[in-house]
């Protein structure tokens, strides 16, 4: 459960915030759709990660750009979507589909695409609400360096069940 703090404070963040009574409401569920999400992305080990030690790789999350409970709740969805949007991306691949479980994959492609609508409509709604200018240039980029260090460990690993594996962890972390 204390992995899943900061996205759930980010979640609650949306739902809840101070900014304004008819602030962003998520559905009820979108905490369970994030539990689920890690739920899910915990299902889809297929090998032990003691047999992938050698291919362990730090792929450098920038937590300290995307802390978001030090952001308002527009910021906050924002970067959040920018988060979760790479990893859909990731295992929506032709990569993705031959490497899992078809069913869990499909299950983990919909928790994330039902959270990603979700914020969407959130993200409009606190952008009319917030004053402010959304300052999510930094964590924009650290963000796509992040993913890309990802997708270029996939490709050198040639999609790799380890590759794989390593990969899945690193999602779950970043995730958390």
């Amino acid at each position: 459960m204390a992995l899943l703090r900061p996205l759930l404070t980010a979640m609650v963040l949306c739902s809840f915030g101070p900014v304004a009574p008819l602030g962003c409401h998520l559905p009820q569920n979108s905490l369970l759709l994030s539990r689920k999400t890690f739920e899910v992305l915990e299902q889809m080990k297929r090998i032990s990660p003691v047999l992938c030690l050698k291919d362990r790789r730090d792929f450098q999350f920038p937590r300290e750009m995307v802390k978001l409970s030090q952001m308002q709740k527009a910021q906050a969805a924002s970067v959040l979507q920018m988060l979760l949007q790479p990893i859909f991306s990731l295992f929506n691949t032709e990569q993705a589909t031959a490497a899992w479980n078809p069913a869990l994959l499909r299950e983990l492609r919909t928790e994330l695409l039902q959270q990603l609508q979700n914020l969407s409509t959130c993200l409009v709604q606190v952008t009319r609400e917030e004053k402010s200018v959304l300052k999510t240039e930094g964590p924009a980029l650290a963000l796509r360096r992040y993913f890309k260090r990802i997708f270029l460990y996939l490709e050198e690993k040639q999609y790799s069940d380890c590759g794989w594996e390593i990969v899945r962890q690193e999602i779950t972390r970043a995730y958390s």
